[in-house]
């Protein structure tokens, strides 16, 4: 495969990773903004679900080289801090 084409590749399966992260930071966005209790049974199902295929994906991109591990960890990261901040602002209501 040319460089380019790997390049090219890379860049791909970052976007998707990203734009699927993004679906998972409006949800956040959504309880966020309306303070919805976020321990709630099918709130907390969806997005456990949401994240678990997302790490799952992440995985599966570094082990195929299209991203760095450190990437994958900075996207999960990211995720993981905004639900924290969900967290936190609900117990401050």
């Amino acid at each position: 495969m040319t460089e380019l084409k790997v390049i090219d590749l890379e860049q791909k399966a970052l976007a998707l990773l990203q734009a699927d992260a993004d679906k998972i930071f409006k949800l956040i966005d959504v309880q966020m903004e309306n303070l919805t209790m976020p321990q709630c049974p099918l709130y907390e199902e969806v997005l456990d679900t949401q994240m678990f295929g997302l790490s799952r994906e992440v995985e599966y991109a570094v082990r195929l080289g299209l991203i760095d591990e450190e990437i994958g960890r900075e996207i999960m990261g990211s995720l993981e801090r905004k639900l924290a901040d969900l967290h936190e602002m609900y117990r401050n209501k």
